[in-house]
């Protein structure tokens, strides 16, 4: 049983890379970390995988740990001040369907990094709130209200920035 459920663990991960990646980067911002974030995850799930009660929860158990790395890797970030010679020259990532550098995006950003997640959860990787409420550990209630306010700023904050741009 034990290695049939590390063989479906692999084949999700490589049939998901992609999405890892995306999400990675969606709350990342840097190419770099987001493959740190990505492969500290693929690791901590195949050193894990036997705490996998239920092969059909393979999602959203990965999807956890995925973005427990890149709140992990967004904490060091913080933690390390950068000097104007040690900046890092990011390379941008493009993915044919998600455009960078929209209003949305950067009013996404002005939300708190939890309603963040819910929404890149929720429109980015089609996730039911179930499953979003599995990934995060809310209550699915909270999901919802999560989710239902921050599409709410979202809407005012970029109606307000329609406004000053006209």
């Amino acid at each position: 049983m034990k290695e049939i459920l590390y063989e479906k663990l692999i084949q999700y991960i490589l049939d998901n890379q992609e999405r890892f990646y995306r999400i990675a980067y969606s709350y990342t911002r840097h190419q770099e970390d987001a493959l740190d974030a990505v492969q500290n995850a693929v690791c901590k799930a195949l050193e894990a995988y036997e705490g996998i009660k239920n092969a059909d929860a393979i999602k959203t158990w990965f999807y956890r740990i995925l973005i427990n790395e890149c709140l992990t890797v967004l904490k060091k970030r913080n933690k390390v001040v950068l000097s104007a010679d040690q900046a890092w020259a990011e390379e941008v990532y493009y993915e044919k369907g998600y455009e960078q550098g929209g209003d949305i995006e950067k009013e996404l950003d002005k939300l708190d990094l939890d309603v963040q997640g819910i929404i890149k959860l929720r429109f980015f990787e089609e996730m039911t709130l179930k499953e979003i409420s599995c990934i995060t550990g809310l209550n699915l209630s909270t999901v919802k209200t999560k989710l239902y306010r921050g599409l709410s700023l979202l809407k005012e904050n970029i109606q307000e920035a329609d406004l000053w741009a006209n």
